[in-house]
């Protein structure tokens, strides 16, 4: 399964600026990659998985804005249509190559 975060926050000041850039390096140490500008998503290895990631996120978030997540099975993750731009070639991708040990 997948879990997608997809935020807009605020970036007029130079606190939320700095927010927004702490908000990414903390997704990322999470284990999301970025899918689109604000949209980042992770592969879960359970719906508790999840959730648990779910409040790691809620614990690092500060300021205004809004942030919301979005967990998808791998098929319905799979089914994702480009209509626009190039689709990405990275192994993350691809639910055909996903393992879970």
């Amino acid at each position: 399964m997948r879990m997608l975060v997809m935020f807009d926050l605020p970036v007029t000041t130079a606190m939320e600026k700095h927010n927004y850039r702490v908000l990414i390096k903390d997704l990322e140490s999470l284990g999301f990659y970025r899918l689109q500008y604000s949209v980042y998503v992770k592969v879960c290895t359970s719906l508790v998985n999840a959730r648990e990631t779910e409040k790691s996120i809620k614990r690092i978030l500060t300021g205004d804005g809004i942030v919301n997540t979005l967990i998808l099975t791998e098929k319905q993750f799979a089914n994702m249509h480009y209509l626009s731009g190039d689709k990405t070639d990275d192994v993350r991708s691809f639910s055909k190559r996903l393992l879970i040990l």
